[in-house]
């Protein structure tokens, strides 16, 4: 089967397919998948975009690295996105997100659909995961904001089907290093939150017996 928008959003529209393994599949062994009942208030909410287009006639999807001098999440590989602003919908932070992040105009986007939704423990947010498509499937004119993107990744995305894109393997956080599952994406490690999404949008496309 060949990997269409049509596939794509036919995998996002499974019925019954199990998340909770996707996500368990690099799921770092330490995180709580659920908020704390004892937190006050609400999660902040975020929404990110799995942007999906054509280059070199293989469908890509684009990761950001974002700057090492960054006082949060700093130098990890992420999906565009952001925190959602009032007044608007998840799905809109995360388009308007990515403009202002990778420099692709909202305009220029089709939603296919959306994944499953996250809780992230350590900045306390329910992030709402969206899958985009280059309106006619065109490779992006990418314009990183100098201030946040260190680097843009594309990637194909039957590098990221590959089994032997997944690792397990040291990962320093602060003042710590733990062992996590991650993908290796020419030697930059997606892991967290990032990997977790991307499990699951992996793993759909693969119940629909994709060739890798």
């Amino acid at each position: 089967m060949e990997l269409t928008t049509a596939v794509v959003r036919q995998a996002l529209s499974l019925r019954d397919f199990d998340a909770r393994s996707a996500h368990y599949y690099m799921l770092p062994t330490d995180r709580n998948r659920q908020r704390p009942p004892e937190l006050p208030g609400q999660p902040r909410v975020g929404g990110v975009l799995l942007l999906l287009y054509s280059y070199q006639h293989k469908m890509h999807l684009v990761l950001t690295r974002r700057r090492d001098d960054l006082t949060s999440h700093a130098g990890q590989i992420s999906f565009p996105g952001g925190k959602r602003e009032s007044g608007e919908t998840a799905v809109q932070a995360a388009l308007r997100e990515t403009e202002e992040e990778i420099g692709v105009s909202t305009h220029e986007i089709a939603v296919l659909g959306q994944l499953t939704p996250i809780y992230i423990p350590p900045s306390d947010y329910e992030v709402y995961p969206f899958v985009g498509w280059m309106n006619g499937g065109k490779r992006p004119s990418f314009v990183p904001e100098p201030g946040e993107v260190a680097e843009i990744l594309e990637v194909p995305v039957a590098h990221l089907l590959n089994p032997q894109t997944r690792e397990v393997g040291p990962i320093p956080v602060r003042n710590a290093t733990y062992t996590v599952p991650y993908y290796n994406v020419n030697g930059h490690k997606v892991w967290g939150a990032t990997a977790i999404m991307l499990s699951e949008f992996l793993a759909r496309l693969q119940q629909l017996s994709l060739p890798q």
